[in-house]
């Protein structure tokens, strides 16, 4: 699983920050999520293949978190893209971007599909046979959405000392990899467990964008392997969070500790703070395993 982040700071660009926007690599997929302005350029930069992109998920109508969508999605256009893109988002969504291809006379030669969201509670958007993404729902000034994305387990893994043992076909290889038992021709029941080993553990990914503190998520990002979860302010300007939205480092930290996770990202930070670091220190007050994001960085789990 692989996160590179192309903007991870709020409200407005600036020449050397980028509102919110990061790629998740995860079982063969490449998921954008969120799209401020700055997006296609930040893509570039890090060489990540547009044509890999066929799910963006949107939190939110601000514009820190979707300025940049049209923009890419004339870009898939010009670039002569003919795969579907699917775009999930609040609704509302694909009058906005529509409206803007209706006028520009740009109507893109590709599917573009729109899967708005309205639902309060949790529920899941996407899933093939290796992935799932579930909707964080989140308290914000508008509607919002973080989304959790999860691994399904693979196969399990033959362990050919001991498949040898046995005068057992390889037509059953792809049953016992499905966790099913053997019967020999003789009709001894030989036992998965004993001819095979466990999957790789299964990883997770909780995406909490813009939220003031909220403990209603926890069931639903519990023990996930990844946290990344909106600090917009330090606790010197804490007063301002219920107003605004948004969380502070220290709340960020403990809804990570209290739903037990591996390891918490920090973003979505003021501009007015010329310190990223303190936004670590903080947390790290709450919670052990704190990382903060950054423009360009990149973390693999």
């Amino acid at each position: 699983m692989k996160l590179t982040i192309l903007g991870c700071y709020s409200a407005t660009p600036r020449a050397f920050t980028n509102p919110t926007s990061q790629v998740l690599e995860i079982n063969n997929h490449i998921f954008l999520i969120d799209c401020g302005e700055g997006t296609q350029v930040e893509l570039r930069r890090n060489k990540v293949k547009f044509s890999r992109i066929k799910h963006i998920f949107i939190s939110h109508l601000h514009g820190d978190h979707f300025f940049g969508l049209i923009g890419l999605v004339s870009t898939f256009r010009l670039l002569g893209r003919d795969t579907p893109l699917h775009i999930y988002g609040p609704k509302g969504i694909k009058d906005v971007i529509t409206l803007q291809l209706k006028l520009s006379n740009s109507w893109t030669d590709f599917p573009l599909h729109f899967h708005e969201l309205t639902n309060t509670e949790s529920e899941v958007v996407f899933e093939d046979e290796k992935v799932t993404v579930t909707t964080i729902p989140l308290q914000h000034r508008v509607y919002c959405n973080g989304f959790l994305f999860q691994e399904k387990p693979g196969d399990r893994k033959l362990v050919m000392s001991k498949v040898q043992n046995y005068d057992i076909d390889q037509a059953y290889y792809r049953s016992i990899k499905k966790g099913n038992d053997v019967v020999l021709d003789t009709g001894e029941v030989i036992s998965n467990q004993e001819i095979t080993d466990d999957p790789k553990p299964v990883k997770s990914y909780a995406y909490c964008s813009d939220t003031k503190y909220d403990e209603a998520k926890l069931k639903l990002i519990k023990n996930s392997t990844v946290l990344y979860h909106e600090s917009t302010f330090l606790e010197s300007h804490k007063h301002l969070c219920a107003k605004t939205g948004h969380s502070s480092a220290i709340e960020a930290a403990t809804i990570a500790k209290k739903a037990n996770v591996e390891t918490l990202i920090l973003g979505h930070y003021s501009t007015r703070y010329e310190n990223i670091e303190l936004f670590k220190d903080e947390a790290t007050t709450v919670f052990d395993n704190v990382e903060i994001a950054d423009d360009g960085k990149i973390f693999e789990f």
